[in-house]
């Protein structure tokens, strides 16, 4: 290779000497240098004069650390109320010409939640292990899952709701017990292969479809009667239910893949606690008759 020209010969500028300073001015520029309002040849000065002047390196931690409380980390994560906010904003301008049901939001938001959580995770976190816990009518029961198998547990259960709707029910074959509990192990065995990431498309696309058709069916649909087995909610009440299954099972999926997660919105958390305080007369009463599946 031919020889390296020296810079005076290239016909550039020669780069600018150092800056020299005294150590009067070095000490004075310290709190702008841990702003970093310095400019690019003061802080080179000023961090060549911290490694020869011990008082002035103590100096600069003390206030660098200052400047560190006057600025605490926030986090990357989108705030969790920012999707209500826009939406509501949005809605104030301009209202839908079909809205959803209020008893219907619930489920309309837990579950695009949980899709956001979904679209984040990898190809490998979809096998992430998750263990099921459920009570069965007679003890507590648990099942060993994965973040796959959760999700295909909620889009078979959630498939009561669309066979009640008149839509598409996600197994390809009926089953002889109609209970959450049964249509998911019926879900599983017929699967030639665990579930995997391909299971969010249907999941997801039934989510739409119901929302969807509740909202055009209007607010009078509420009444709508929705079998479980063992017992039937009106469809006002099964939606809150199916908002409620999902948080929590978006939740072990979040645990799952350490994910941080949210809780609901306070005034659909409301409406699922109200929910539940108003069936708790039901499932203790099929408790001490030693049936049901809660």
């Amino acid at each position: 290779p031919l020889p390296r020209a020296s810079v005076e010969d290239t016909g550039r500028p020669l780069p600018a000497p150092p800056l020299v300073l005294e150590h009067r001015v070095l000490k004075a520029l310290l709190g702008a240098w841990a702003l970093a309002a310095c400019s690019p040849e003061e802080t080179v000065a000023v961090e060549d004069h911290l490694g020869d002047c011990g008082a002035c390196a103590d100096e600069a931690l003390r206030l660098r650390g200052a400047v560190g409380l006057l600025h605490p980390p926030e986090s990357l994560d989108l705030d969790p109320a920012l999707r209500t906010r826009v939406l509501e904003a949005c809605l104030g301008r301009r209202p839908p010409r079909i809205p959803v049901p209020a008893w219907a939001a619930p489920y309309d938001a837990e579950t695009a939640r949980l899709d956001q959580l979904l679209q984040d995770i990898g190809d490998v976190e979809w096998h992430a292990p998750i263990r099921l816990r459920w009570f069965d009518g007679k003890a507590p029961a648990s099942r060993r899952s994965t973040v796959a198998g959760v999700l295909a547990h909620l889009l078979t259960v959630d498939g009561l709701v669309a066979v009640a709707l008149g839509l598409d029910d996600p197994l390809e074959a009926g089953t002889d017990t109609p209970t959450p509990t049964g249509r998911t192990e019926a879900y599983w065995g017929a699967a030639s292969v665990p579930p995997t990431r391909s299971v969010r498309g249907p999941w997801r696309e039934q989510s739409h479809h119901l929302v969807r058709t509740v909202a055009f069916a209007g607010g009078g649909s509420g009444l709508l009667p929705v079998p479980y087995g063992d017992f039937t909610l009106p469809l006002r009440d099964s939606m809150l239910d199916r908002a409620f299954e999902t948080w929590v099972h978006a939740g072990d999926i979040a645990d799952a893949v350490d994910y941080p997660y949210e809780p609901p919105a306070p005034r659909h958390l409301h409406a699922m606690i109200d929910l539940g305080a108003r069936m708790l007369p039901s499932a203790l009463a099929a408790r001490r008759q030693g049936r049901g599946e809660h």
